[in-house]
């Protein structure tokens, strides 16, 4: 006889994101605090201090989207350690367009 268990992960939600030029920081209900370094986001190192600030807490608290940026980061990727899996194309691309609208 084989007993198969399951196990439901459910992760905390986000309090408050601040986002520095060295470091994204997430407070969680829990009270634990994740900091990564910004560089694993690009879009996020690219962006100004404006458009790091302008962000919504998302998906029923367990995601933070920048609408300016076009980013979005769950708790979970976080958590994990996981980086941006934009690929370098992407964000190539992702740049180019963001030059031609800032150019006059």
């Amino acid at each position: 006889m084989s007993i198969c268990a399951v196990v439901q992960l459910t992760f905390p939600r986000v309090v408050n994101v601040t986002v520095t030029d060295d470091t994204l920081t997430v407070d969680l209900e829990d009270g634990r605090t994740v900091s990564v370094p910004i560089g694993w986001y690009p879009r996020l190192a690219h962006g100004t201090p404006a458009e790091r600030a302008h962000f919504e807490i998302s998906g029923a608290g367990y995601g933070i989207h920048w609408p300016d940026l076009d980013e979005d980061i769950g708790v979970d990727g976080l958590l994990l350690g996981k980086k941006s899996t934009e690929s370098p194309a992407s964000f190539k691309r992702w740049l180019e367009q963001r030059k031609q609208r800032s150019s006059p």
